[in-house]
C-alpha cells in the first residue's frame, strides 16, 4: 500500500511540475507535448536496456545496432538521434523542438507499427525551447535511480494519471478521448475479461484495454491470453490510444483508425468478440442512421435517425460471440425512451432474454456531460430469465481538488461487481437490497412497460435518521457560494483574453 501512495506522490508531483511549465499552451495542445515526451522516455529506456545487454555480448556475436534484435524482443529500435540521452544533451539548444521532432519522424520511419502515430508539435512557435528542455529534464528523471525494467511500469503509471489530469484540465473536452478511470473498473470488475477477444468500437485513449489487461496481470492470469480489437473516429485521439497501449506492451495491431467511424466503416466486420466494453458518445444525432435504415445489424428494429443509443446497442450486439456478454454505458434516457420506435426496440431486447444487468449511475461521474447515465450488460446464451437491477445514485464522492467531478472508490466497485457475480453465480450471499438492488424476472419488467430505470424495481431505501434541513441548507449555502465564486474566475479569464485580442490587434 506504502508503495502504490509513493507512486501516486510521484505521479502528481511529476504533474504539477509539467504544468508550471505549460504558460500560454492550451492543455488540449499541451497533452501531445507531454505524453508524446513520456512515450519516447519510455521506448528509449526499454531499447537502451536491451542495447546494453547486447553490447556485453558482442564477444559472442550479438550486435546492438542490429535491427532484427530488438524485433525479436518485441522492442522499438531507436536510432542514435532519437535516444534520451542525445535528447538530455541538446536540451538547453534554441533549436530542441526540430531536433525532437526529428527524432519523432525518424522512429517511425524504423517502426512501422508507429507510423503516423507520434507527434511532431515540438518546433511550434509557442512551445518556447526553455520550457521544452526543462520538460525533458524532468521526464528524464522517472527511472528514480531503480531498474530501467521498472521505469517501464512507473512510465505506464505516468503516462495513465497523465491522461486523466489532462482530461480534468479540458473538461467537456477531456470526455471526448477519457472515460473516467472508477467507471473503467467498474466495467472491467464486473465484466471479468480473463481470456478472449476484447472489442471496444469507440476506444478513445484505449484506457478501456488498459484496466481489462491490468486485471488479468492482477488476477495471476497471462496477458496473452485476451487479444483486443478497437476503433476509433478521431486520428488524435487513436494516435494517444496506440501510445498508451505500447507504452504498457499491448499489441494494438487490431485498434484501427478511420474517420467515417464504426456505423459507416466498420472496421472489424466479422470479428465475434468475447467481450465487449465501451463508452459510446451519448445521443448522437449526426451519426448517418439515414443512410443506414437497411442494415443487417438493426435485427431488434431500425433505431432512429436522430439518436445513435440504440444503434450503438444493437452494432454490441452483432459483434457479440455465441455466449459473449457486453458492457457499455448509455444515456439514462434510453432506459426509458419511447420516442421513434425505441422502446418497442427495448422490449425486443428483454423479450430476447439479452439483458443481464442494468446500473443507475450517480450524477457528476462525466467531465463532458451532465447527462444522467447508466451502465448495461448484455448476454447471449443466457441461462436465467431474471434481470439484475442496481441503482448506485448515493455511492461515489467528489474527485480530490475538484468541485464537480465525482468518482467511484475501489471499495465501492467491489461491492458493486460482487453483488452482481453473487446473482449471476447463484450465490447464498446475494439478495435484494431494498433501495439499492433487485432481481426482477421479465414478468415484472412487462408490467412496467419494459422500462429498465433501477429504481423503478429496487424502491427507495429505508429512511433511518430524519432529514437534517438545516445541514442541507448550510449545504446549499456552501455549494451556490462556490459556483458563484468560479464564475467569477471565469468571467475574469475571459475579460483577460478579450484584452490580450484587443491589444494584439
Amino acid at each position: 500500500m506504502a508503495k502504490a501512495k509513493q507512486e501516486e506522490s510521484i505521479e502528481r508531483q511529476l504533474w504539477k511540475a509539467a504544468d508550471k511549465l505549460r504558460k500560454n499552451i492550451d492543455a488540449a495542445e499541451y497533452k501531445h507535448v507531454v505524453m508524446g515526451l513520456v512515450f519516447l522516455k519510455y521506448i528509449s529506456d526499454s531499447f537502451e536496456e536491451l542495447y546494453n545487454s547486447l553490447k556485453a555480448e558482442e564477444n559472442i556475436g550479438a550486435d546492438p545496432e542490429d535491427r532484427d534484435e530488438y524485433k525479436a524482443e518485441n522492442v522499438f529500435f531507436v536510432p542514435p538521434t532519437a535516444r534520451w540521452s542525445h535528447l538530455l544533451s541538446n536540451a538547453k539548444l534554441p533549436n530542441i523542438g526540430k531536433i525532437v521532432d526529428e527524432a519523432m519522424d525518424v522512429i517511425e520511419k524504423e517502426n512501422n507499427s508507429l507510423k503516423g502515430v507520434l507527434p511532431k508539435v515540438f518546433a511550434r512557435d509557442n512551445l518556447d525551447s526553455k520550457s521544452l528542455g526543462g520538460l525533458i529534464d524532468l521526464i528524464g528523471n522517472i527511472a528514480f535511480g531503480d531498474a530501467k525494467a521498472r521505469s517501464a511500469d512507473v512510465l505506464g503509471h505516468v503516462f495513465e494519471y497523465f491522461l486523466g489530469e489532462f482530461a480534468l484540465a479540458e473538461g467537456q473536452l477531456g470526455g471526448q478521448f477519457y472515460t473516467p478511470k472508477s467507471i473503467v473498473e467498474l466495467l472491467v470488475k464486473m465484466l471479468e475479461p480473463y481470456k478472449g477477444r476484447v472489442f471496444d468500437p469507440c476506444c478513445g485513449s484505449g484506457g478501456m484495454f488498459v484496466q481489462s489487461e491490468k486485471f488479468v496481470t492482477e488476477h495471476q492470469g497471462k496477458i496473452n491470453d485476451i487479444s483486443i480489437y478497437g476503433q476509433e473516429s478521431n486520428q488524435t485521439t487513436w494516435r494517444l490510444a496506440k501510445m498508451n497501449l505500447a507504452i504498457r506492451g499491448i499489441d494494438s495491431s487490431q485498434v484501427k483508425w478511420n474517420n467515417e467511424g464504426s456505423f459507416l466503416n466498420d472496421a472489424h466486420k466479422d470479428l465475434k468478440a468475447d467481450f465487449i466494453i465501451a463508452n459510446p458518445p451519448f445521443n448522437v444525432s449526426d451519426w448517418s442512421g439515414d443512410l443506414l435504415r437497411n442494415d443487417g445489424r438493426w435485427k431488434y428494429g431500425t433505431p432512429p435517425e436522430g439518436n445513435a443509443n440504440y444503434a450503438w446497442i444493437q452494432h454490441f450486439l452483432y459483434h457479440l460471440a455465441p455466449t459473449g456478454t457486453a458492457g457499455f454505458v448509455l444515456a439514462k434516457g434510453a432506459l426509458t425512451s419511447n420516442a421513434s420506435g425505441e422502446d418497442e426496440i427495448r422490449k425486443s431486447l428483454i423479450e430476447a432474454n439479452l439483458i443481464d444487468c442494468i446500473v443507475n449511475l450517480p450524477a457528476k461521474l462525466f467531465l463532458n456531460t451532465q447527462i444522467a447515465a447508466s451502465i448495461w450488460f448484455m448476454k447471449r446464451g443466457r441461462t436465467t430469465k431474471d434481470i439484475l437491477f442496481i441503482d448506485c445514485k448515493n455511492m461515489s464522492s467528489l474527485i480530490e481538488g475538484s468541485r464537480k467531478t465525482k468518482e467511484f472508490s475501489h471499495e465501492e466497485t467491489n461491492e458493486i461487481a460482487s453483488i452482481y457475480h453473487n446473482w449471476k453465480t447463484n450465490s447464498d450471499n446475494y439478495e435484494d437490497i431494498k433501495g439499492f438492488c433487485k432481481s426482477a424476472n421479465i414478468e415484472e419488467v412487462s408490467k412496467l412497460n419494459y422500462v429498465l430505470s433501477p429504481g423503478r424495481y429496487t424502491g427507495l431505501a429505508k429512511v433511518v435518521d430524519e432529514f437534517d434541513f438545516k445541514d442541507r441548507f448550510v449545504s446549499l449555502q456552501k455549494e451556490l457560494k462556490e459556483q458563484l465564486e468560479e464564475e467569477q474566475i471565469l468571467n475574469q479569464r475571459i475579460n483577460n483574453n478579450l484584452s490580450k485580442v484587443i491589444i494584439d490587434e
